[in-house]
């Protein structure tokens, strides 16, 4: 029998809100193991708290922004409608049905006036990374790091051409006194960096030159400039045009996650046409400070796998899992991989055993080999190893190449391969649950600021979810399997 309901609904009905959210909602989770009473403090001396009309809870207000991290609410004016009609959401906040939601425009207006030019969102984001390490969810022992990006609230083909000021590695000075040394060491003289730019290279020597090191971070002396895209909608977003990326206007999220729970420890943001290498070794010295950590070893890419990052974390007293870096030699030829570089010698020995002998050290940081007394000419293989435009074979190692050595090495033990195995479980992983879960995928608005205050959210509310679901599960953690044994430690 069909029966058909008849009328509107307009009885009054008594209900509590606490029993119409599920027990095992997420909501509920986070709720239940996230202290969010730090919001209040580190907000209070941006509240005047004798004078004006009584404002809206700032942690009301972040909680609110988390709901539209969590669930990839993109429009905060959308956010707001969803909060009215969701039963999860004002429970969440603390309000009954019949609570007035606040306007979007107390989120933007707050944006704004109140905590513009301030770090909150990155106190947000420290405190619940604490809250992570205080529950044992956080070693600090193996760090993961990558960036993504995010394509930028900017049209790619309006923009102008602008000069800006090529800015100095923060390693130059090392790396200039290490290039002195290694002169010296070959009795050459020592450069005068100051005065004259890095040397050209010639057609003949640049295939040669960039066959291991084409995307070596250049040194710089200051005061030299370049040209780029400037976007006229977002001036502060860099134009980006990478192979296998999508060119146009970007934001670059610098992302760190740990091993144990894949809780993300920190996330930078940069313009699009900032090399990833640049921001690295500052960010893992920060997180080192903030937290406490004594990092062990850190897994990355192969875009990190350059002489100058692998010195540096040699400093640090850490071992480092890399990807190998190819050449970009001409497919069919020889590339630095068939040529041996022998340390007694000091020079490379090709696939028939010609040396290519040492000849000078350059101001950018390489020492040049190659072949005398036109060996190249009567070499049996020389269409295997030399270009039509080359007549002598070249090669080049930078100053801190051994340290590369060292890594590469230790990449190919039994440990340097469980830890970079683990590196698409981790940081891949967590970027594709931010751009498929949460809306990372475009910048919500414009500006580097606001870009990281979206990013540091997203980060957040990630961690949030992490902490919430690894709590609540642990009771059953010694039933997983023990590959997921880490979970239970």
């Amino acid at each position: 029998m069909l029966r058909e309901r008849d009328g509107i609904q307009q009885a009054y009905e008594f209900v509590l809100v606490e029993e119409l959210v599920p027990r095992e909602h997420l909501l509920r989770k986070i709720d239940k193991h996230i202290d969010f009473s730090f919001i209040n403090e580190i907000c209070r001396p941006y509240y005047n708290g004798e004078n004006g009309r009584p404002a809206i809870e700032p942690e009301i207000m972040f909680r609110m922004l988390f709901i539209g991290y969590l669930y990839g609410i993109r429009s905060e004016r959308q956010l707001i409608e969803e909060v009215k009609v969701n039963i999860a959401y004002r429970w969440f906040l603390g309000y009954n049905l019949n609570d007035k939601i606040p306007d979007a425009s107390v989120i933007w207006q707050n944006r704004i006036r109140r905590f513009n030019g301030t770090d909150i969102p990155q106190q947000i984001f420290d405190q619940i990374v604490k809250q992570a390490i205080k529950h044992g969810l956080v070693t600090g022992k193996v760090l993961y790091t990558d960036s993504t990006h995010l394509k930028a609230n900017a049209n790619k083909n309006k923009y102008i051409e602008a000069t800006v000021e090529v800015e100095p590695q923060a390693y130059l000075d090392d790396l200039n006194n290490a290039i002195n040394e290694d002169r010296k060491a070959h009795g050459k003289k020592p450069l005068k960096f100051d005065a004259a730019a890095p040397k050209e290279l010639t057609e003949d020597e640049r295939e040669d030159y960039f066959d291991d090191h084409h995307d070596e971070p250049k040194g710089s002396s200051g005061g030299q400039t370049k040209t780029v895209k400037q976007s006229t909608t977002d001036p502060e977003s860099g134009y980006m045009h990478r192979d296998g990326k999508p060119q146009g206007f970007f934001y670059l999220d610098h992302r760190t996650v740990d091993e144990k729970a894949n809780i993300i420890t920190d996330t930078y943001v940069t313009p699009g046409n900032v090399n990833d290498v640049k921001p690295y070794i500052d960010r893992l010295k920060v997180q080192i400070e903030k937290f406490g950590f004594s990092v062990e070893a850190v897994g990355l890419d192969a875009g990190y796998n350059v002489s100058a990052i692998c010195k540096q974390i040699c400093d640090l007293e850490i071992n480092a899992a890399l990807g190998y870096r190819r050449g970009c030699q001409q497919k069919g030829k020889y590339g630095k991989s068939k040529f041996t570089y022998s340390q007694e010698l000091d020079a490379y020995v090709c696939p028939i055993g010609i040396l290519l002998e040492y000849v000078t050290t350059s101001r950018d940081g390489y020492r040049e080999y190659k072949c005398k007394d036109g060996r190249c000419a009567s070499c049996p293989r020389r269409e295997e190893c030399l270009s039509t435009k080359q007549k002598v074979k070249h090669m080049y190692r930078h100053v801190w190449e051994s340290f590369k050595e060292i890594f590469h090495t230790f990449t190919l033990t039994d440990e340097g391969k469980a830890i970079y195995a683990r590196r698409k479980e981790t940081i891949e992983r967590s970027f594709a649950d931010s751009k498929e879960l949460h809306g990372l995928r475009y910048c919500h608005l414009r500006g580097l600021a606001k870009a990281s205050e979206q990013c540091l959210l997203t980060a957040a509310v990630q961690n949030m979810k992490k902490i919430a679901l690894c709590l609540s599960r642990r009771p059953f953690l010694l039933f997983l399997p023990r590959r997921y044994a880490y979970l239970a430690a």
